[in-house]
């Protein structure tokens, strides 16, 4: 599952989508509310030729339970960009719309983040401390880099390549082939 949220890079998410598609992965999208107001659903599933989740609301096959039978279906979740907003609401269990309840109800998950804010919201002490209940929840953090930022400031905040990501994913998807295989 892919998490796009609202960030000047949610257009490298699009990117990221495709890739993981190329590479035979399945791979369903929820996109904030923020998120759709830098990138359109139609992208990704254009390059994913899959449903992609924009909201709590909307209405699956059935009487499935939306964001339970999402966390269900993913072996693995992405988060890119991961916005000091929904790392906040994933480390303090807050769920009000549909990525941070798909969040909270697969917890348990393989889950990579890779980090988009200004300098300033990263080293912010708040930001870092919900980053450091991430970490001792097992999640995997991909970034973020050194570089130029959306205010046009050079500083840390960049979220990591769509390539940087996959080569994380394959990482841990290879840790959890070797999981399974040992049971």
């Amino acid at each position: 599952m892919l998490g796009v949220c609202g960030g000047v890079a949610a257009y490298k998410a699009v990117d990221l989508a495709s890739k993981s598609t190329a590479a035979e992965a399945q791979v369903r999208t929820v996109l904030t509310e923020n998120a759709l107001q830098f990138v359109g659903a139609k992208s990704f599933e254009a390059v994913m030729r899959s449903a992609v989740y924009t909201s709590m609301w909307q209405t699956g096959e059935g009487f499935e339970i939306g964001h339970i039978s999402l966390a269900d279906w993913a072996d693995m979740v992405v988060v890119a960009p991961a916005t000091a907003n929904i790392i906040g609401k994933f480390a303090n269990g807050i769920c009000d719309d549909f990525l941070s309840t798909v969040l909270c109800a697969c917890w348990a998950k393989p889950i990579i983040i890779a980090p988009a804010m200004n300098e300033n919201m990263w080293n912010n002490p708040a930001a870092q401390k919900n980053i450091e209940t991430l970490r001792r929840m097992g999640v995997e953090l991909v970034g973020p880099e050194q570089g130029r930022l959306a205010c046009g400031e050079e500083g840390v905040g960049r979220m990591a390549e769509p390539n940087d990501i996959l080569n994380a994913v394959g990482g841990m998807a290879a840790k959890l082939k070797r999981k399974h295989k040992r049971k």
